[in-house]
């Protein structure tokens, strides 16, 4: 059924008789996790016959302030971790958006609906804000059509359950319990959401592979990955790695050119920059090393590699860490000494036949994203119903905040990850009161 927009109230309405195979996916170019998540579903709708529009959540929010975004948070992780650190937990203890993030999310709105073509069938996330702005915009009637979000995270940040969204699609029960947990309003489990070219080796393709990097023929490696900006502790790690003799690290650092340079400066002999080819580079690998617990873990159990979470960054890396644990498909090491021993182990033991087992064992599910998708696109159907918060006598009512541009700037410096980081500690190092009180603004604490 087509819609079509109506300039007056910017509402989509039906038009009669008509058909339609649109679906809109939002992404953020903050990293590459949703966006490659983004990239490999709207591929497998197309080749189910779906018209495929997608944009990015950065490029909806007003006066250029998306770009002010993605650099908060980048810097945030390189600078100043421990900042984020505390703005993570801040909103995670809250369980929902503060009046700031709520500010920033609402002056998407207008952008967001002007992006979604008339005819689109469903709208899909896979960035927590963008989820934030379609749930907001389904639950007022200003959007008709179904609204998924894909959650690229292993653990649930409270951001990304929206009251309005009609599905969550997870790729594991662990991911599925922590939304349902969080008030998400319906949870499918799917497939994950990974390349066709990612899966188990072969020795010939192994040894292809590994004469293709330049990577030793026989030597256990270690694939040292941290995402597409390369954040964290990899020098540490790739040292600790070698000096344990479990295996020979090989680190991609992503578009982060200065740290290829400072590890090959240090002695490390495999070091890559931005890989095109990460399946056949993880076919040449015999266990993954991250810090993040994102998309390329994903790769990872789709390659058949066994994977360590290690110096995990602060915030999502570490409850993604976590979350894999609980899964039983990574091991996370929390103290150097453990380093070794538990790479011996995934590489020699049951533990790392096990991990594999279980990792492979997420994509023979017969249901994948694609076809909820098409499902709820096919069904539409009334926004689910939330009920109103109940306030106690004497509380005031919630306030409405109104930012200027400046302002705004602030709010993105606050919302930048999962919306909800920022360099907040470059900001207001000078100043711990400051800090303080806009985390509290922003755990929807107004002492």
């Amino acid at each position: 059924m087509l819609h079509s927009s109506d300039p007056a109230d910017g509402r989509t309405r039906p038009l009669p008789g008509a058909t339609s195979r649109r679906i809109v996916i939002i992404s953020a170019s903050v990293g590459a996790g949703h966006d490659g998540a983004a990239v490999e579903l709207a591929r497998r709708l197309e080749s189910d016959g779906f018209h495929v529009d997608r944009h990015d959540f950065l490029d909806l929010l007003p006066a250029r302030l998306g770009k002010l975004l993605s650099a908060a948070y980048h810097g945030l992780l390189t600078s100043a971790p421990a900042g984020y650190e505390r703005i993570h937990a801040a909103t995670e203890r809250s369980g929902r958006p503060g009046p700031v993030a709520r500010a920033l999310f609402r002056s998407a709105e207008r952008r967001t609906l002007q992006a979604i073509a008339p005819g689109t069938r469903a709208v899909v996330s896979t960035y927590p804000g963008a989820g934030q702005v379609l749930g907001a915009l389904r639950l007022r009637g200003l959007l008709t059509v179904p609204v998924i979000t894909y959650l690229t995270d292993f653990s649930v940040h409270p951001l990304w359950i929206a009251p309005g969204v009609d599905v969550h699609l997870a790729a594991h029960p662990v991911p599925a319990g922590q939304a349902r947990a969080r008030g998400a309003a319906s949870v499918t489990v799917t497939r994950p959401l990974v390349g066709a070219l990612f899966a188990p080796a072969t020795e010939l393709r192994r040894r292809e592979a590994r004469a293709r990097f330049g990577l030793p023929g026989e030597s256990a490696l270690a694939l040292l990955v941290a995402g597409s900006w390369g954040v964290g502790e990899m020098e540490r790690a790739a040292a600790e790695i070698r000096e344990s003799g479990a295996a020979v690290p090989v680190v991609v650092c992503g578009r982060n050119q200065a740290l290829a340079e400072r590890l090959r400066e240090a002695g490390v002999e495999h070091v890559f920059g931005w890989v095109e080819d990460m399946p056949a580079l993880m076919s040449a690998a015999d266990v993954l090393v991250q810090n993040a617990g994102g998309l390329t873990s994903l790769e990872a159990f789709a390659a058949g590699l066994p994977v360590a979470s290690y110096r995990c960054i602060p915030g999502h890396g570490r409850t993604n860490a976590a979350a894999l644990e609980e899964a039983g498909l990574a091991a996370w090491i929390r103290d150097p000494a453990g380093l070794g021993p538990v790479l011996a182990d995934l590489l020699h033991s049951p533990l790392g036949q096990r991990q594999r087992a279980r990792g492979l064992e997420l994509f023979r599910r017969a249901d994948g994203p694609a076809q909820a998708i098409a499902e709820a696109a096919g069904n539409p159907t009334a926004p689910p119903r939330v009920p109103a918060p109940r306030r106690s006598a004497g509380t005031a009512p919630r306030r409405t905040v109104r930012l200027g541009i400046p302002a705004m700037a602030t709010a993105v410096a606050a919302t930048v990850a999962l919306g909800i980081g920022a360099p907040l500690a470059e900001a207001y190092g000078d100043s711990p009161a400051h800090f303080a009180a806009l985390t509290h603004l922003l755990d929807g604490d107004r002492r």
